[in-house]
């Protein structure tokens, strides 16, 4: 009798059974799903307005044997009351403290620690028998002024230091570190004319060079050696970005800098190609590094705004209202389960995290501008939307 793993049914599920049962008798070359395979038509219809919740576990576990599901969710959340911490408790297997285990909520000054906001989400994750990834040891946006100061030798012994103390605090209970966070250029606008592969940032500025980056892999290998280290990026659905991306990972390869993996934060837009996010998995594996992949920080924005609404909060695209249009919910949910479907077909793919429970969470709904957005899998009643519906059963029709 033929078995099959979780990985082959959503195979077959997604139209490679031809191939996969030559594969089994011995009459095939086993090679896998193209990455274009078709999926279960999706039509649209109104939205829904409050229900029943999804069955406990049920998002984990249609993903147990692929990867790990995971949400970020701030201390403020954890609370027996809350909605937002009951779905993560019931749906997920691993959590990303928000803001809380930056380097300015810490350290806001030289030589102080402060733990405590960390250690109550970080500790309720794990008493619900969940992973924990740490975000982010290194971020130029979180790093307060007294990091930079002196010269590139006291940067680096300060930044050690600080590695040092914070990975030892949590070792054992945190699994998995984003060490370094958006070190890649962002300077993608100007095609062969931009900078990279390093970003300039405030980090960069000061040291004089990105070796910043080999010092903080380097501290918290040492502080831990048994915690996964990972360097997160957003924007590798990009070509340019994903590229640069390459660059300064054969560059740590090269002198020997202990990286476990890369985690692709994925903050995509309604019309992102799927394929453009699995090409950046892709990227890392062509590189024969043995990396792991994990996508970090998922959310599916409604608006496509224009440059200048970021940069100056001008015309931005008004808001959609508080009722999503159910068309927008179905492209939504196309793309979602497009890409889930292809992560579980990648071997290194590991874990799965978005960037928040319900789409009241959203960083989203305030950034660039105040208005309703919809990135999630929960609505604001904590209703499960059609993405996730789509995500957790291929048969799924909406």
């Amino acid at each position: 009798m033929v078995e099959y793993t979780a990985r082959d049914r959503l195979k077959l599920l997604l139209g490679g059974a031809s191939s996969l049962l030559l594969a089994s008798c011995g009459g095939g070359s086993g090679s896998s799903l193209p990455a274009h395979s078709s999926t279960p038509p999706i039509t649209t219809s109104p939205p829904p307005s409050g229900g029943t919740g999804p069955v406990t576990g049920l998002l984990r576990d249609t993903f147990r044997n692929n990867f790990r599901i995971g949400a970020a969710l701030s201390n403020r959340r954890v609370d027996s009351m809350d909605l937002s911490a009951q779905l993560a408790r019931d749906q997920f297997s691993s959590i990303t403290p928000e803001w809380e285990l930056k380097p300015d909520v810490i350290s806001p000054n030289p030589g102080e620690y402060n733990f405590s906001e960390a250690d109550r989400v970080v500790d309720w994750a794990l008493e619900n028998g969940m992973e924990v990834r740490g975000h982010a040891l290194l971020w130029h946006e979180a790093t307060p002024d007294h990091f930079l100061q002196g010269s590139p030798a006291d940067i680096r012994a300060r930044l050690e230091e600080y590695i040092t103390t914070v990975v030892e605090y949590f070792r054992g209970r945190v699994s998995v570190w984003d060490v370094v966070n958006e070190t890649v250029s962002v300077d993608i606008y100007r095609g062969a004319d931009g900078i990279g592969p390093d970003r300039r940032s405030v980090w960069f500025n000061a040291v004089g060079s990105a070796d910043y980056i080999d010092w903080a892999f380097r501290a918290a290998r040492a502080a831990d050696p048994d915690a996964l280290l990972f360097m997160s990026e957003y924007g590798t659905e990009t070509p340019l970005k994903r590229q640069w991306l390459v660059e300064i990972l054969r560059r740590l390869n090269a002198r020997g800098v202990p990286i476990d993996g890369v985690g692709h934060q994925f903050h995509l837009y309604l019309d992102t190609n799927h394929q453009d996010a699995l090409d950046a998995i892709d990227a890392v594996d062509n590189e024969f590094m043995g990396l792991i992949n994990h996508a970090t920080e998922i959310d599916i924005t409604f608006y496509r705004d224009p440059g200048s609404c970021w940069q100056s909060r001008t015309n931005c695209l008004p808001t959609v209202g508080p009722t999503p249009p159910a068309d927008m919910l179905a492209q939504q949910a196309r793309l979602l389960r497009n890409l889930l479907n292809g992560f579980a077909l990648k071997s290194s793919v590991e874990s799965v995290s978005f960037w928040g429970v319900r789409d009241s969470d959203s960083w989203l709904n305030t950034s660039p501008i105040e208005r309703f957005n919809y990135p999630l899998l929960f609505d604001r009643n904590g209703d499960p939307k059609p993405c996730f519906n789509a995500i957790t059963d291929q048969s799924y029709v909406i």
